[in-house]
């Protein structure tokens, strides 16, 4: 049976927070030397997760298509930091 769609996004985002460096202080540091700018996308991603984590504890129900957008936005994230060499 498939979980619903809060569990998917609890664990969306707990596979997330594990697979990119939020506490890793390179990616904060810019260096210049970079496609796009890791400080940025970091502080992006983590206000949505954060965001998320506040929404599903105040009860709301995500639909299908806020989970993939969060899954699609994360591997967007995660393809810069690998091609800037921080994951």
């Amino acid at each position: 049976m498939k979980p619903d769609t809060r569990t998917a996004m609890r664990r969306l985002i707990a596979q997330i927070r594990a697979a990119i460096p939020f506490e890793d202080s390179r990616p904060r540091v810019c260096t210049g030397a970079c496609d796009a700018c890791s400080r940025a996308l970091l502080d992006f991603l983590e206000g949505e997760l954060d965001d998320w984590e506040r929404r599903l504890a105040a009860g709301e129900s995500p639909n299908l298509g806020e989970v993939s957008r969060l899954a699609r936005t994360s591997r967007k994230v995660y393809g810069v930091l690998e091609r800037n060499g921080l994951v």
